[in-house]
């Protein structure tokens, strides 16, 4: 250890993190993922910050189907794709993908992180444009980086800000341009405009990108996302997204999209060419719940029903909160401080969520983000919500009426 500087300077920058109200502990819990977890304490607590949109995460169900996949398959392939790392289990994963989103083929990653990190450099070099909201994924930000295409960023969401965008790389002689943007923004709620989206690139000859993760499985009238949302099916060129968050909660990621960009993406993609493969047994899992899912609306139905409870009471209550229809409901107490101590006294009270503050969000824009789950019942989604007028009066967020 010969630059103890370096690790002094690192336990300083903790230290720093600690006193500033900043630091983020990880909430370790001893149980599976559910509407309620046990803590490392034994605690139970109801959970209001995971991904686990429809519940699947410890689902028996797709436990069974884990199980099934990895006593016919094993436990993993020790390779990559193109060398021997390429299962049955795995190409009928991306039909059923394909089919769902109404693509034409889909390509299996380790993440979604992945997904969105290998698909840019394959496809667009220094003669093309990236056209990218300001508030998309930072995996998104991190692939674009990889890439050598011209950079432009547009305001959150904002349609004349992007048609900007759009005539700045025309302007510039680009030849190939695409639009970026998540589908659900996951700190806001915000759902993309992707209609108006669609139109403003087909005026420009530009194509669309959609990073989905908040959104499959639940978001439109059978769970197909958010371009079944805004009546833009097949109309998407690109949609990335996950299956660690409403399609069972473990782990992995996706690109759909036409034949030829998939085929490009199986010869040139990074994270594809030179990462382990999907576990089968989660591959299998993944499957059984779009089979699931595909028969029936009843999870995404019970998921809109209670994100509508919650949020209409969340603000009956007297806190400030987000607007929207996604069951991401952050509700803003703009102090990062604040916002932890308030998660602190949430956890104390029974209740397991997060705070959020910069760089995560702006600045000034701390919040707690609530998360909601079909797997939730109304009693607990009411014993949340006690939790909330507590430590709301406790610590002065809101006021005796």
């Amino acid at each position: 250890m010969s630059d103890q500087a370096f690790y002094t300077g690192l336990q300083q920058n903790l230290e720093n993190l600690r006193e500033q109200g900043l630091f983020k502990p990880e909430r370790v819990l001893a149980s599976r993922q559910g509407a309620e977890v046990v803590a490392q304490d034994g605690r139970t607590l109801i959970n209001m910050c995971a991904n686990n949109y429809l519940g699947l995460s410890g689902d028996i169900e797709t436990q069974k189907a884990a199980a099934a996949a990895l006593e016919k398959y094993g436990y993993g392939l020790s390779s990559v794709r193109f060398i021997c790392g390429t299962q049955t289990v795995h190409k009928d994963l991306e039909r059923a993908l394909s089919s769902f989103l109404g693509t034409e083929d889909t390509i299996l990653y380790a993440a979604a992180f992945d997904a969105n990190g290998g698909v840019f450099e394959p496809l667009f070099d220094e003669n093309d444009a990236i056209i990218s909201d300001a508030l998309n994924h930072a995996s998104i930000i991190d692939g674009v980086r990889l890439c050598k295409a011209a950079r432009y960023r547009y305001a959150n969401n904002d349609m004349a800000d992007l048609e900007k965008q759009l005539q700045a790389a025309l302007d510039a002689g680009k030849r190939h341009k695409i639009i970026v943007t998540d589908g659900v923004f996951s700190m806001d709620g915000t759902i993309a405009q992707l209609d108006k989206i669609v139109a403003l690139a087909e005026k420009y000859g530009a194509l669309t990108m959609v990073d989905d993760s908040h959104a499959t499985g639940f978001m439109g009238k059978t769970g197909r996302g958010t371009h079944e949302h805004c009546g833009v099916i097949g109309k998407i060129d690109i949609i990335t997204g996950t299956l660690g968050k409403a399609l069972g909660g473990a782990m992995g990621g996706f690109t759909s999209a036409r034949k030829e960009v998939i085929e490009t993406l199986r010869q040139k993609s990074r994270p594809y060419l030179f990462s382990n493969t999907l576990a089968p047994m989660i591959a299998g899992a993944s499957l059984s719940v779009l089979e699931r899912i595909s028969k029936s609306t009843e999870l995404r139905d019970r998921l809109e029903e209670n994100t509508a409870y919650f949020r209409k009471e969340i603000e009956r209550i007297g806190f400030t909160i987000k607007p929207g229809t996604h069951p991401v409901v952050p509700v803003m107490l703009f102090d990062a401080p604040l916002a932890q101590k308030f998660a602190a006294r949430m956890f104390e009270l029974g209740v397991l969520l997060s705070g959020f503050f910069y760089p995560v969000v702006p600045m000034g824009q701390a919040r707690v983000r609530t998360q909601v789950s079909a797997a939730h019942t109304r009693e607990q989604l009411d014993r949340v919500l006690a939790a909330f007028e507590q430590a709301g009066r406790e610590l002065g967020i809101i006021k005796n009426n």
